[in-house]
Order: structure tokens, then C-alpha cells, then sequence
């Protein structure tokens, strides 16, 4: 619980490690015990049959929200699956109080399909700012975190994403085709081009962590929902890269970037992806 005059900043130095464990309780009570378990009645389409959620997905979230919301009195949390239920509860992230930005199985697809390749997504914001994020891998039981100003560490180790080797092909993860518009499919294919080796991405959480750890080049991706972003955002800047829309601004979370927009491991690889995408846009 936050004191009466303490700062956010205050408040990670004193809970950071509770929010960690809320989200490993969470993702051991309603996520681990369905993987590779899953029932038929357990899974739904929303937008269309590459759109699923599970029960593992809305009871993780119901959980993370009560929890999260007892450490932090006065905040919101805006879950992927409340703004699906109600997209009012998006405009949340445009206010003042502390908010909670979850996703509480970033990679629903894979999990379904029994694919290790999924984590569970938290990240605090504040006005827009991404204060802090956690990802947790808990398949792999691998856990990120990342606090403004403070490092990316996983399972303790600092990341520090540097440069890509000279000489090399760039490999850049990229919204996957299932989910992009045929304006979309055109702005990425610029991608296809000498120097640069683009593929399909899974989990964006995932994907994120890989350019944090220095693993992956870049990502470009074509859609905002904050809490595939967000987290892993924080991610790549406090690991040393850098996030760049069409316009050359850095991604915001509350909306009304220019896409797509890329997050890389170092400033040139992010300007280098970012002008490509502009001339197929």
C-alpha cells in the first residue's frame, strides 16, 4: 500500500518485489495449471479465429487487478480483457492516477497451442510515462523487469541490448500477417530488402525481451494496444535501445502514433528499420 505522501518512485523502492509476486502467484494459480490443459469450453474467439482468449487469460487478469490494485490504493488497471468487455475502460490511460497496464497472456495463440512462447505482461504508468514494467515467461520461468532510470535486469542480470554485429543481416520481428491489414502487409514489406532478415513475431512481450537481451535486431510492428507495448518498451530503453514511429517520435502509450513503428537495440538499427518503413507507408 502506498503512504499518504510517498512518490511512485518511493512506492517501487518499497513494493517492486510484491508486484513480482503477484504475478508469479497469479500465472501459478490461473495460468501454469491450464497450459497444455486447456479444455474446449476453456477457449474463445473475440475479433476472429486468430483472436483467442481463455479462462487462463480473464481469471489471471481478475486477479492481477485485485492485486495490483491493493498494493497501489488509487489506481486503475486497464487489462486487455476489461477493455474487450468495455472499451471505456482504455481512456484510463490518459488520466492522472497511476495505472495499471495488463496483459495477463501475451501470446493467448501460442499457450493455447501448447507453445512455451507466451508471458504475462504488467507495467505501471503514470501520464503517459512507462514507470516500470514486469514480464514474466513462466513456462521458462524466466522473469524481466525494468524500472525508469534503474536498468533492465532478467532474474536478477542487468541486459544491456549493444549494437548489432557489423556484417550481418539485421533480423527484425514483425507483426504477423494474421493480424495486419493489407496497408499494413504493403509498410512492412519495405522490410524485404537487402541487409535485412524480417520474420513473423510470436509473443511481443517475448520479442521485446529478445531485443533487450541483444538476441533480436529489431521489432516493427503496426498496432498500439498499450499492453502489448508497454513493458516491453521500458524493456528496450533501459537495456541501451530505442523505439522511433513514422514521424520519428518515440511510441506512446496513450495513443496517435504514426505506424508502424519499430523498437531496436541501439539508435541506428531503430532509425535504419524506422526509414525503411516509411518509404512503403
Amino acid at each position: 500500500m502506498i503512504e499518504e505522501t510517498e512518490t511512485i518512485e518511493e512506492f517501487l523502492a518499497r513494493c517492486s518485489a510484491d508486484v513480482e509476486e503477484a504475478v508469479r502467484k497469479a500465472a501459478a494459480a490461473e495460468i501454469l495449471p491450464r497450459f497444455r490443459r486447456l479444455a474446449a469450453h476453456e477457449v474463445d474467439q473475440k475479433s476472429g479465429p486468430h483472436d483467442l482468449v481463455t479462462d487462463a487469460d480473464r481469471l489471471a487478469e481478475l486477479r492481477l487487478t485485485e492485486d495490483l490494485g491493493a498494493l497501489l490504493p488509487g489506481s486503475v488497471v486497464v487489462g486487455e480483457e476489461a477493455v474487450h468487455a468495455d472499451p471505456a475502460v482504455y481512456r484510463a490511460i490518459q488520466d492522472d492516477v497511476p495505472v495499471w497496464i495488463v496483459d495477463p497472456v501475451d501470446g493467448t495463440r501460442q499457450f493455447v497451442h501448447g507453445d512455451d512462447g507466451f508471458c504475462t505482461l504488467v507495467a505501471l504508468v503514470r501520464r503517459g510515462t512507462v514507470i516500470a514494467s514486469w514480464t514474466y515467461a513462466a513456462a521458462r520461468d524466466q522473469f524481466a523487469t525494468a524500472v525508469r532510470g534503474q536498468g533492465a535486469h532478467l532474474d536478477g542480470e542487468r541486459l544491456f541490448a549493444g549494437p548489432p554485429a557489423p556484417g550481418r543481416d539485421l533480423v527484425v520481428a514483425t507483426s504477423h500477417p494474421d493480424f495486419t491489414t493489407d496497408e499494413q502487409k504493403h509498410a512492412l514489406r519495405s522490410l524485404w530488402t537487402e541487409g535485412i532478415a524480417p520474420r513473423a513475431c510470436g509473443s511481443a512481450g517475448l520479442e521485446y525481451l529478445a531485443v533487450a537481451r541483444g538476441e533480436l535486431d529489431a521489432v516493427a510492428f503496426s498496432w498500439e494496444a498499450a499492453w502489448d507495448h508497454a513493458a516491453g518498451l521500458l524493456l528496450v530503453e533501459e537495456a541501451g535501445g530505442t523505439h522511433l514511429t513514422l514521424t520519428g517520435e518515440p511510441f506512446r502509450v496513450t495513443g496517435g502514433n504514426a505506424l508502424p513503428f519499430t523498437a531496436a537495440r541501439d539508435a541506428a538499427t531503430a532509425r535504419r528499420v524506422a526509414d525503411l518503413l516509411r518509404t512503403g507507408s
